[in-house]
């Protein structure tokens, strides 16, 4: 028995030993992480000075600094005061954007309901001439809908209920608080798919065919588009016709300046 006893001591002797020194490799690898990160953000901020102009005036330029930024957790758009606010001038440039894109967004919400395509509001505030400049620069900046993008995702983070979704082959951009489950959008993406009839429309029978559902599963998920203002109907005899604004293009005709 004595001997068993000494043995379990010894074994917990030994998982201490491990216990510490695996808490020391963790401290130290920590440590050499974090001075990575710091090292990388040095260089982060010598890129972001050299190629200022780039940053500032090429949009798919600006789009590959930020995915730069992501992994070190660094935020340019956050920082409107400060070492990356005071340089750059990002964060107020896509707070401009951003206003700009929620005005589009809530003028058209009474013809679609609330969403709306990315290209469609990119092609609006083009109609409008509206260009923004940043703080130190002389001429306007050009923008792209990955800008457009970028600046609705801090529209998000107010809790105003804006939010970019991908239906079928288009990002549109939702200025509403309804959730949008899994049966909206596939019926969305079935709008979006010409292969099933016109572009932008669905009906009871192309999801009943496409999709295996039967009607009262299609007219709810119709529900609640229907009541929006994000679909609608359009009734020829006895066929129920369901249309989405939001996937048409109709900035020519609408919201002008």
């Amino acid at each position: 028995m004595a001997h068993r006893r000494r043995g379990v001591g010894v074994g917990r002797a030994g998982a201490a030993i491990y216990t510490k020194k695996a808490d020391e490799l963790k401290a130290t690898s920590l440590a050499s992480a974090m001075e990575t990160v710091e090292k990388l953000e040095v260089k982060l901020a010598e890129f972001a000075k050299t190629h200022k102009h780039a940053i500032q005036h090429d949009p798919a330029f600006r789009a590959k600094f930020l995915d730069m930024c992501a992994p070190l957790g660094v935020d340019p758009l956050s920082a409107e005061k400060g070492f990356w606010g005071s340089m750059l001038g990002i964060g107020e440039f896509y707070y401009e954007l951003s206003v700009k894109v929620a005005e589009v967004c809530l003028a058209s919400r009474s013809r679609n309901g609330g969403i709306i395509r990315v290209s469609e509001v990119k092609d609006i505030l083009t109609q409008r001439g509206t260009r923004f400049k940043f703080a130190d620069s002389k001429n306007k900046s050009s923008y792209s809908e990955e800008d457009i993008i970028t600046s609705v995702k801090k529209l998000s983070t107010l809790g105003s209920g804006f939010r970019t979704i991908k239906v079928g082959r288009i990002m549109l951009i939702v200025s509403v608080p309804e959730e949008l489950d899994d049966d909206h959008m596939r019926v969305m993406n079935l709008a979006e798919n010409d292969e099933y009839g016109p572009y932008g429309m669905v009906t009871t029978e192309d999801m009943s065919r496409s999709l295996g559902w039967d009607d009262e599963r299609s007219n709810r998920a119709l529900e609640l588009l229907l009541g929006k203002g994000m679909v609608w109907l359009d009734v020829h005899g006895r066929q129920k016709k369901y249309w989405f604004p939001s996937l048409w293009n109709q900035s020519s005709t609408t919201l002008n300046k």
